[in-house]
């Protein structure tokens, strides 16, 4: 072979895994769709296998989120049961034009904030003037740079974690959905169901206010 083509074969073959590999994580991710939407509609048709299949998919992720909420691991164990029975319950009226992610969260989330009514009404009570249902402290000056990304990339996770405990409820849901679950801005808003001019100012300030609590109770360390 003549060495031009033997020097071109070597130049555009990194191109060439590079393009393989786009294309493979893209079927998988369709893939992935697919299936979803294939165990969903099998609920939907009232088969129970479909079920354990979707909550082995959502397992770790759903309980996740429902410990960041109620902070308790037996509360979180029994809302996460509560959910998949919930789902049973309501699968037939789920709309399939709806993001089903989303849809059971929120569900996770009527779930915990009902509970959160009943037995810890106080942490819902932390209101800010002039942002109604917005709960959090006070209006800090916003930086744009997500602080969460830089401190995962120190490998802070044990102190992230004891500050995220110290956030009022709304701001721990969405810095969990947002960084954890790695939701988008509009499926966040459809979980909270909020204007996603909401959720941004909601993500905004619950960064200033997890930076504001690092700072304090990690003071010579530099959060950014």
């Amino acid at each position: 072979m003549h060495p031009c083509f033997v020097a071109l074969g070597l130049s555009l073959f990194p191109e060439l895994v590079r393009s393989m590999d786009m294309i493979g994580s893209a079927a998988i991710m369709w893939e992935g769709r697919v299936g979803l939407e294939s165990e969903v509609a099998q609920l939907q048709r009232g088969d129970l296998d479909a079920l354990s299949a979707l909550l082995a998919r959502y397992q770790n992720r759903l309980y996740r989120y429902l410990l960041r909420l109620v902070r308790e691991p037996a509360e979180a164990e029994d809302l996460f049961q509560q959910t998949w029975v919930r789902v049973a319950e309501k699968i037939r009226q789920y709309d399939s034009k709806r993001n089903f992610e989303a849809w059971l969260f929120t569900v996770a989330r009527n779930l915990a904030f009902d509970h959160l009514r009943r037995i810890r009404p106080e942490s819902l009570d932390e209101p800010i003037a002039g942002m109604p249902g917005e709960s959090a402290a006070t209006r800090l000056a916003s930086a744009e740079r997500p602080v969460l990304d830089g401190i995962m990339e120190r490998e802070r996770t044990g102190r992230l974690a004891q500050a995220l405990e110290l956030l009022p409820v709304a701001h721990r849901e969405v810095l969990t959905l947002r960084f954890e679950e790695e939701m988008k801005l509009e499926e966040i808003a459809d979980v909270i169901d909020i204007p996603l001019s909401t959720v941004k100012t909601r993500l905004r300030r619950a960064l200033d206010r997890l930076r504001k609590t690092l700072e304090t109770n990690y003071p010579g360390e530099v959060w950014q």
